[in-house]
């Protein structure tokens, strides 16, 4: 239910409506908004891989992780209702409140969830954390799914002043005011502090024997040792790095898969949130069947399954555009580039989805059980160093070509690059910790 509840800061305000409307309605322009966007979001990834290690081995050292939950909520829930105030061409001083807002939002979302990964262990015996994660993140699709629907059917409205089944905003909201968009801010908000509920009320800490004196102290000295140790950690120094390059990757298709779908098959805005529906559909079932397959197999065949997957998909993409598909020729106005992209769309929901279920499980494994908030604090700083080169690369390959098709090139390379780097690590962990997770 916690993956339910967070999963609309993603897909509403992230991607699919808030993020289009600041840039398009608030920023004095569409480039400035873009830019101002990109640099609140650098600096708030920023901020939570400097501190995610931080405050994960003081939260471990402390034993409260349920506390520290709550207040990366109240952060959540504050930098969303705030978004409200994001009113067309809006003043300086208004742009800045709200891209603020936004960032502390994200902040919470990231820290929220990290210290939420690291419960997962005390859910249910190892043989079923595949499964508990495949289920949670197949959850929160669906949710973000509803949500969206939501929001597009009752609420968000289009140039013409309605939603999406052709009625004014409910509740009175003045479309000319983009009130109905706006509130996409409340609605998340609200959604978080419903959905959330069952979380805090059944999700029970285990109790742990220790005193909160010092934890700040105490958590810091042990994430130096920790640091120190990592080199000697094979298997978990190998997993940060490959899941450090893939997830790079997958976050570049995330990306740049609907500024493709719009720049190189010309597609609208209506079939483009069609692509996200159907690619979160989709998503909701390859976790769930990811998660029972995790839990079968352990997360290291599922993770490099999926790898493979989306490298297909990334040939697929580069070989298809409005004149032909998988590089052969199609004749003009055909459909089946669109079918193609489509299918695309479903795979990326499936084994994107799979893969970040898995990869969650997989940490699990790799860190040390009574440090893992601390171990999911790595994972987040390993997420966040290299960000930036997937974006970096698709510019410079589209750059470089002068061809929207052939600059997600790279993404292929860096897939490649992740599961190779994938063959150090050991599906089970280090082995000094694996007797202590199975008897958890």
């Amino acid at each position: 239910m916690f993956d339910w509840a967070n999963q609309p800061y993603n897909i509403l305000l992230l991607t699919f409506i808030f993020a289009p409307y600041f840039t398009s309605f608030v920023a004095p322009d569409p480039v400035s908004g873009q830019a101002m966007w990109g640099w609140m979001l650098a600096i708030s990834g920023i901020l939570t891989a400097i501190c995610a290690p931080v405050l994960g081995a003081i939260a471990d050292a402390s034993g409260h992780k349920r506390r520290w939950i709550l207040f990366w909520s109240a952060l959540y829930v504050a930098g969303a209702w705030a978004l409200w105030w994001a009113t067309p061409g809006a003043d300086s001083a208004t742009i800045l409140f709200v891209l603020v807002a936004f960032a502390i939002g994200m902040v919470g979302l990231e820290y929220g969830v990290l210290f939420t990964n690291s419960v997962l262990p005390t859910l249910g015996p190892r043989a079923q954390w595949g499964r508990i994660s495949g289920t949670g993140w197949a959850i929160g699709y669906l949710g973000g799914l509803i949500a969206l629907f939501i929001m597009l059917a009752l609420l968000a409205e289009n140039e013409t002043g309605t939603t999406l089944i052709g009625i004014a905003p409910i509740l009175g909201l003045d479309a000319a005011l983009r009130e109905g968009t706006r509130a996409v801010g409340p609605f998340t908000a609200l959604w978080y502090l419903v959905f959330v509920i069952p979380f805090f009320l059944w999700v029970k800490e285990p109790p742990i024997a220790r005193q909160t004196t010092g934890a700040v102290l105490r958590g810091l000295r042990d994430l130096g040792a920790s640091l120190r140790a990592l080199p000697r950690r094979k298997s978990l120094f190998s997993y940060l790095g490959a899941s450090m390059i893939y997830r790079d990757a997958l976050n570049g298709i995330y990306a740049f898969g609907g500024i493709y779908a719009a720049g190189v098959l010309g597609w609208s805005i209506i079939q483009i949130g069609i692509f996200g529906i159907l690619a979160a559909a989709v998503g909701a079932v390859g976790c769930w069947l990811g998660g029972k397959l995790d839990s079968r197999l352990g997360p290291k065949p599922v993770i490099m399954a999926c790898i493979i997957i989306l490298i297909g998909v990334c040939v697929v993409i580069v070989s298809t555009d409005r004149s032909m598909v998988l590089f052969q020729p199609v004749a003009a106005g055909s459909g089946l580039p669109d079918l193609v992209f489509y299918i695309c769309g479903a795979a990326i929901g499936a084994a994107g989805g799979s893969l970040q279920a898995a990869s969650r499980t997989m940490l699990v494994r790799q860190a040390d059980p009574a440090r893992m908030t601390e171990g999911f604090g790595l994972y987040a700083l390993s997420g966040k160093v290299l960000s930036f080169v997937a974006p970096a690369l698709v510019a410079l390959a589209t750059t470089a070509t002068g061809s929207q098709r052939l600059g997600v090139t790279p993404l292929i390379g860096l897939f490649v690059l992740g599961l190779v780097l994938l063959v150090w690590v050991k599906s089970e962990g280090e082995p000094e910790f694996q007797c202590v997770s199975s008897s958890s």
